[in-house]
């Protein structure tokens, strides 16, 4: 059973009883990320998140890790753009046991000096090596690309320079700006039998701690004031070019986002997809390649990634392209369509079968829709999509002036000309 209650300071807790589960999820989530943030203190969110980790008065970084770990759980978290949980994974007997460990990191987090410098460097460490990763480094190259002087054009874990000058005193005031009663959301899912000793229990310890109705920040806004197509070479000599191609779209919660994710399905999604077919399968021009939809409150992109062999990236290119143009300008056949309808419809099913996926799902409603969602209304949506919504959002985003190229490997000049032109012809 699936219920919402606000506590009197602006709490939200969820709850979904799933009395067949053998476990629990609970996540305590809140809506700050690095959408939140400005280049001086770029990354601070996810820094703070690795210190909600490191202890509190009552339990030390390894008790923390035992209460759960000691009980077969599992312990995690997460910085993104615009949210940021804390979430345990336990039986459903030891979902009190999770919600106060939770509930103490993120409340009475110590934060010591000697924490903070031990895990700077370890953040360090980190971008480095992300930085080493052509794969992952290029969507960050991508994201400056598409949101230009903007926080999303940062990365979530922000540069060695804003890292190294974040101190305890702008962690402090960070996490007391942020976490406030009205950003908080706690979500808790499965088997959850001694539901009200639960809600009994959030509420003697957040309402007593949490104090204010501070309202979350609201998001800056994005205009794209892009005219043609930019390409962005990162000259690297790497065993692989590594290639992101982002396209601006529409805000998540904009009318045509389900013809948008059937697009992705189609295009780019699984194995059956076009560019996997045309790209790797019946040219063998990459091993990996696959698109994704970035989604925000006021923004968003569709994007591509491919690893090619280096001689092979305006060919592979060139593919992408014409799949693009393709699919704006003949309709997808009602077999394909609906192939695509039945892939998105069961991953969600068979992602709610597990208590942590249906947990994230509810917590990213409740905090970036406003609202709780309801499966049997997204699958009504997606099988209300025609054909013709496809071929008309297709017309509106696969356009040359949206599109945006990261590579990273030894490309020249040469190769930029050529790639250039092959992105001129998505007109």
């Amino acid at each position: 059973m699936l219920k919402r209650v606000y506590l009197k300071n602006g709490v939200s807790v969820i709850m979904n009883h799933m009395p067949h589960m053998e476990s629990a999820a609970i996540g305590v989530w809140v809506a700050v990320g690095s959408e939140n943030e400005n280049k001086k203190i770029s990354g601070i969110s996810h820094f703070l998140e690795h210190m909600i980790f490191k202890g509190t008065p009552a339990r030390s970084t390894r008790k923390i890790k035992e209460e759960i770990e000691g009980r077969g759980g599992s312990l995690n978290g997460f910085t993104s753009e615009e949210i940021t949980c804390y979430m345990a994974k336990v039986s459903g007997r030891h979902a009190d046991i999770a919600l106060r460990v939770l509930s103490d990191m993120v409340l009475y987090a110590r934060m010591h000096k000697k924490d903070i410098e031990r895990e700077r460097t370890v953040i360090i460490e980190e971008i480095k090596m992300y930085r080493d990763m052509p794969s992952h480094h290029v969507h960050d190259i991508l994201s400056e690309m598409l949101w230009p002087d903007h926080p999303l054009g940062l990365s979530v874990a922000g540069n060695i320079k804003s890292v190294e000058a974040i101190t305890r005193e702008d962690l402090i005031t960070y996490k007391t700006a942020n976490y406030g009663p009205v950003n908080i959301t706690l979500v808790l899912c499965g088997n959850l039998k001694e539901s009200e000793s639960l809600m009994r229990e959030i509420e003697g310890i957040f309402t007593l701690k949490l104090k204010g109705k501070v309202a979350p920040a609201p998001p800056v806004n994005f205009v794209s004031e892009q005219t043609r197509p930019r390409v962005r070479i990162i000259y690297k000599d790497t065993e692989q070019s590594h290639l992101s191609m982002g396209i601006h779209t529409f805000r998540r919660m904009h009318p045509d986002r389900y013809a948008l994710s059937l697009l992705h399905i189609i295009l780019g999604a699984n194995m059956s997809s076009r560019l996997f077919e045309n790209v790797r399968e019946k040219r063998g021009l990459a091993y990996e390649i696959g698109s994704e939809i970035k989604r925000y409150r006021t923004t968003g992109a569709f994007i591509v990634n491919a690893g090619i062999e280096h001689k092979n990236v305006p060919k592979a290119v060139s593919i992408i392209i014409k799949e693009l143009k393709k699919i704006k300008s003949v309709p997808v056949p009602s077999m394909e369509l609906k192939r695509a309808k039945e892939f998105f419809k069961v991953q969600l099913l068979l992602a709610l079968e597990d208590t942590l996926d249906h947990m994230l799902w509810l917590g990213e409603h409740a905090l970036l829709i406003g609202r709780l969602p309801d499966k049997n209304e997204i699958i009504r949506k997606i099988d209300s999509v025609t054909s013709d919504d496809l071929l008309r959002v297709a017309k509106l985003i696969f356009r040359d002036r949206k599109v945006n190229l990261a590579v990273i490997g030894p490309e020249k000049d040469k190769e930029k000309s050529e790639i250039e032109q092959e992105l001129g012809e998505l007109c």
